[in-house]
């Protein structure tokens, strides 16, 4: 069984819902799990350079943002219940983060430490990351700190790659997919397409775990897997998102048309309209008894200004299905 942990590592009820999955895990029979930690963040304005949190949190919009980590309180009510709570879990005996930091490096530093050294290495990542941030009130977006996290895990070398841009796209892609999969808050815990939102009382980790015994998720093709994630984030209102997860298929797949016409959407829906406009002009060419392609080129040429050269794709549109008239 795989357990993933959609989390950040500046999200303090990662820290403790991290403990409860792991007292639920512990002595369990039946099938190994392995546990893999997915990033996801609450804070993705944080500074490239850390700031003491502190005058930080008089900023509402930083407020707002860290209402992802604990939905439906305010983030000064839960940072009062989290320090309670986080005693009660044994994690101490200092408690609480010292700096807005981003987390950016810390979820690469995780992608690597998994990839390198295994989903073992990736936890005692995990869990040097959340003791910097929490206990040691470390700045954990500093490379001098993720470096000492790396020679405990057994990675030292992560470091050198962590000066470049490695793991960056894998990071972003894998925050997009827990768009696209509908993850909203950390942490969130995913079995077999099955998820558990929110740092739950032990016993409620090891009966959604115990539901999940034996389950698999259905297999898709990972094309079918990364057009579907694509069209999510297209609906979800991030056309941008949906051309970066679209990418490998447009290079492997430029003959496909229906992945060319999803591109040509999110074109469409961010504003790139002459790319839009050149990639529907190939397609209304290719099948012009597409309705939806022209009236998607009726749109973009409307929007350009162009009411003329709409006109046209759109009455044919129309005419070939009257709900495009309305």
């Amino acid at each position: 069984m795989r357990v993933e942990v959609w989390a950040d590592v500046v999200c303090a009820w990662a820290y403790i819902g991290k403990r409860r999955l792991e007292r639920a895990l512990s002595g369990r029979q039946g099938e190994p799990v392995e546990v893999v930690w997915r990033p996801f963040r609450i804070d993705p304005a944080a500074p490239a350079r850390a700031v003491p949190l502190a005058g930080e949190l008089q900023d509402p919009l930083v407020d707002g943002a860290l209402q992802q980590c604990a939905p439906g309180m305010t983030p000064a009510e839960n940072r009062v219940r989290v320090s309670r709570i986080a005693a009660d879990e044994g994690l101490g005996p200092r408690w609480g983060a010292a700096w807005r930091a981003s987390s950016l490096d810390a979820h690469r530093l995780l992608a690597l430490a998994r990839e390198l050294g295994g989903a073992r290495a990736q936890d005692v990542a995990a869990e040097g990351l959340l003791r910097a941030h929490f206990i040691e009130a470390r700045d954990i977006s500093s490379h001098e700190v993720l470096a000492d996290i790396a020679r405990q895990v057994g990675v030292p070398h992560v470091v050198e790659l962590l000066a470049g841009d490695t793991g960056d796209e894998r990071v972003r892609e894998l925050l997009l997919r827990g768009k696209a999969m509908g993850v909203k808050s950390s942490p969130t815990f995913v079995v077999a397409g099955r998820s558990l939102t929110g740092a739950q009382p032990t016993e409620a980790i090891a009966e959604f775990l115990r539901d999940s015994e034996g389950r698999t998720e259905r297999s898709l093709p990972a094309e079918v897997s990364r057009f579907r994630q694509s069209e999510a984030l297209l609906d979800l209102g991030d056309p941008l998102g949906c051309l970066f997860m679209l990418r490998p298929l447009l290079d492997e797949q430029a003959d496909d048309r229906g992945v060319r016409l999803l591109a040509a959407r999110a074109y469409f829906h961010s504003a790139q309209l002459g790319r839009a406009e050149t990639a529907l002009e190939q397609l209304v060419a290719e099948s012009p008894d597409d309705s939806y392609a022209r009236l998607l080129l009726g749109r973009v040429l409307e929007r350009q200004g162009r009411g003329d050269d709409a006109a046209v794709h759109l009455r044919i549109a129309a005419a070939m299905n009257p709900a495009y008239g309305r």
